[in-house]
């Protein structure tokens, strides 16, 4: 394992279909024992190219726990774990506290670490990849180069996987259906809207359409990841968990995911076995996905719930939402990325109350949701038990264009509400 802010730590890793490394399995469940864990503390990134980087991510959202430990009775033994999934980010998103490597210039196609990470972890092959890179680098003003930069990409998108959607069966997203000129259009504005495309680099006619037709390419790898997600938490995180109830009885499991993490950590709840749950908190941070996931009746749709409805009573304690009005990945890109076909007269339906991620507005619909401010929260207002919104602005709320503080997570504030969610502190 590697130097860590705190111990005993463990990674697990799975793939994209959610199996786990049995290696690790063994020594986490094993060592949990061995070091006699009280509360095992659990989670998973978000969009992220290399294991090295999840690492340091858990190494500095972590390091705060032992300060805030200090003094706190109850004969309690944390352990910590990090998931390791397969996702993907893009090098022109900036994270805060984390350089990433140098993206290409407007213009320059695809920059070599977008390019690997496409063939590696998407995955997809490299003459497909090519072929993008080419036609970015080019932006050529044919429509026909324009309709077959967007069929390509959206050829990239696998056949979704089963029982894994947030808001249930329905049409097919327009980012992958609708007018490939309207799709990168929309994409365009969005990007200029939020400062990560100047007036000068918008440029004219179908010219300013190609960095449109690049941010569709990464909310297309993201609508992947955000699926994967799914899968590795139902699939594998959540069954994993039922094994280590079995092995390590009354160990406490507190989960926390940024991002598809979240989605990760959430879609984990519907893969726990019948029976007793181990889980005793949930902390999301900047959840990209569905703010009606655990919708007790859908607005739009008053005869089901979302895909998760219910599922928060397999927690022995909160579900908390932290959540940020600074996050505009998730507050102008992600329900762009979102739209289903025919919602309205506009070509993509555009609804960002329907479409909105609830790592931007919190948890929606969701009968008896608290909502409370970062300082309620951290001054005793969490709830014992059921579903809570912490609106995080306050802290949550440094980080350029195109996601803006999507990334800006590591705060001793949010470590706290971790172990304040888990019963951990008072």
């Amino acid at each position: 394992m590697p130097d860590m802010s705190v111990e005993p730590y463990w990674e697990l890793t799975f793939d994209k279909d959610g199996d786990v490394d049995p290696a690790e399995r063994d020594a986490l469940t094993q060592g949990v024992a061995r070091a006699g864990v009280t509360d095992l503390v659990v989670f998973a990134h978000g969009w992220n190219n290399e294991r090295s980087t999840a690492t340091r991510l858990y190494d500095r959202f972590f390091a705060p726990f032992p300060g805030l430990l200090a003094g706190a009775s109850g004969g309690k033994r944390l352990g910590y774990a990090g998931v390791i999934w397969p996702s993907m980010d893009f090098p022109d998103e900036p994270i805060p506290h984390f350089p990433s490597a140098a993206a290409a210039p407007p213009g320059a196609g695809l920059d070599p670490a977008t390019r690997e990470a496409l063939v590696r972890i998407l995955p997809c092959e490299q003459a497909v990849v090519d072929r993008l890179s080419e036609l970015l680098a080019q932006r050529p003003e044919d429509p026909a180069r324009l309709e077959e930069f967007v069929s390509t990409a959206r050829g990239l998108v696998a056949d979704p996987p089963p029982g894994v959607s947030d808001l249930g069966p329905g049409p097919l997203p327009a980012i992958l259906t609708a007018d490939a000129r309207a799709v990168c259009e929309s994409f365009s504005a969005a990007l200029a809207s939020v400062g990560a495309l100047s007036s000068e680099l918008l440029g004219s006619g179908l010219k300013r359409l190609w960095h449109g037709a690049y941010e569709l390419l990464r909310q297309l790898s993201y609508y992947t990841m955000k699926r994967r997600a799914g899968v590795v938490g139902a699939h594998g995180l959540g069954p994993f968990l039922g094994l280590l109830a079995g092995s390590c009885t009354g160990v406490r499991v507190h989960l926390v995911g940024h991002s598809f993490g979240a989605r990760l950590v959430s879609f984990a709840l519907s893969g726990l076995p019948d029976g007793a749950s181990p889980v005793f908190s949930v902390t999301l941070l900047q959840g990209a996905f569905s703010h009606y996931t655990f919708a007790t009746s859908l607005p739009f749709a008053s005869d089901r719930g979302g895909a998760l409805s219910g599922l928060y009573d397999r927690v022995n304690g909160p579900l908390v939402c932290c959540y940020s009005s600074h996050d505009t990945a998730l507050g102008v890109l992600y329900p762009i990325a979102s739209l289903a076909c025919g919602d309205d007269d506009s070509v993509l339906g555009l609804d960002d109350t329907r479409w909105g991620a609830l790592g931007h507005d919190g948890m929606q619909a969701v009968d008896a949701c608290a909502g409370i401010s970062l300082a309620r929260a951290l001054a005793g207002g969490l709830p014992a038990y059921g579903c809570v919104n912490v609106d995080a602005s306050a802290v949550v709320a440094h980080g350029g264009p195109p996601s803006g503080a999507h990334g800006d997570i590591c705060h001793a504030e949010l470590a706290h509400v971790v172990l304040l969610a888990g019963g951990i502190t008072r």
